[in-house]
């Protein structure tokens, strides 16, 4: 997968592109639909199969104070979509400047003059331009004028209603990882490096990797069964882990942080994890955060909390992660 950021709009020159078109936030089941449709023209083609997105997100340019907070990183989405049959993800800029480009400025300058586009796939209810004006009949009328062929996809719904990265937030934020994940096809994933903490759950008997987390989003304080690889790692080792978000009130805590046990860790690796980089993709909510009495009670709970991960995570889905 190479990843192209367009600071310049000159041709790119690869062979008969066939480009999707959106912010890919999440990568999700819908988002897979598009892509599919993208990569399969590509292939009938011979060509390319490219994922047009943006960074910033749109929405943090145009609405700074309500812009959303990214479900994943430029390379997270890289990953994900590379594993979809993506060759290229091109990362158009977003600016004010871009904003108010009209659509047919946008269809001739980024998609026909930088991409080369012979195919594009956009969901059905797909807008572009200035003011959002450009629907997918102003793009299909585009695209007849510019010389490449336009699919609409109709959104694919779960439970009645649209699959949308803004769902997923919202079932994030409340914890509710497992409806994220009927959302996305895959577990919810979050990265981040292995820092120093305060030793605390090492003399407690149940030694946490503390993250420097990368990802934006994280879910809703509590604590979580999870799977947890080691990024940095040749064949990314893995292991069952419970996962816990929050800001440790039982020690009166107020910075919010990640720690993840990881269940067999000391009987099946060598060496400690400091400044490795870790995924943890989560599994299911085992429990919200609470304070409790003292850290007798609170190792006794943690023992429970490792019991009904493993029980999980036996059956539970590892892909994704």
């Amino acid at each position: 997968m190479e990843v192209v950021r367009l600071t310049s709009l000159e041709p790119r020159g690869w062979p008969h592109p066939a480009v999707t078109v959106g912010n890919f936030d999440g990568v999700h089941r819908g988002h897979q639909a598009l892509v599919a449709v993208a990569v399969r023209d590509a292939r009938e083609m011979g060509g390319t199969a490219v994922a047009l997105t943006f960074d910033p997100h749109p929405s943090r340019v145009l609405s700074p104070d309500r812009g959303p907070s990214a479900l994943m990183t430029v390379p997270q989405k890289a990953e994900v979509l590379a594993e979809l049959g993506v060759d290229r993800l091109a990362v158009l800029p977003f600016t004010l400047e871009l904003s108010h480009e009209s659509p047919e400025a946008f269809a001739r300058l980024v998609l026909q003059q930088a991409l080369g586009a012979r195919v594009v796939v956009v969901g059905a209810g797909f807008r572009f331009g200035h003011r959002r004006a450009g629907t997918l009949p102003t793009l299909e009328e585009a695209g007849r004028r510019l010389g490449f062929r336009v699919h609409g996809v109709e959104p694919l719904l779960h439970e009645g209603a649209p699959i949308s990265s803004t769902r997923i937030r919202e079932a994030v934020a409340r914890g509710d990882v497992e409806a994220a994940r009927a959302l996305l096809g895959r577990p919810f994933f979050i990265d981040g490096t292995v820092v120093k903490g305060d030793g605390r759950g090492r003399r407690l008997g149940f030694p946490t990797a503390n993250l420097d987390v990368l990802n934006e989003t994280l879910p809703g304080r509590g604590v979580y069964a999870a799977w947890c690889s080691l990024l940095s790692a040749q064949g990314r080792p893995r292991w069952p882990a419970v996962v816990n978000v929050g800001r440790r009130p039982t020690f009166g805590g107020t910075t919010l942080t990640v720690e993840a046990h990881l269940l067999g860790f000391a009987d099946g690796y060598a060496g400690d994890l400091y400044g490795s980089a870790l995924r943890l993709g989560f599994v299911q909510r085992i429990r919200e955060e609470q304070a409790f009495a003292g850290p007798d009670a609170l190792v006794e709970q943690i023992g429970k909390d490792a019991r009904w991960a493993r029980e999980v995570l036996e059956d539970g889905p590892r892909n994704g992660v």
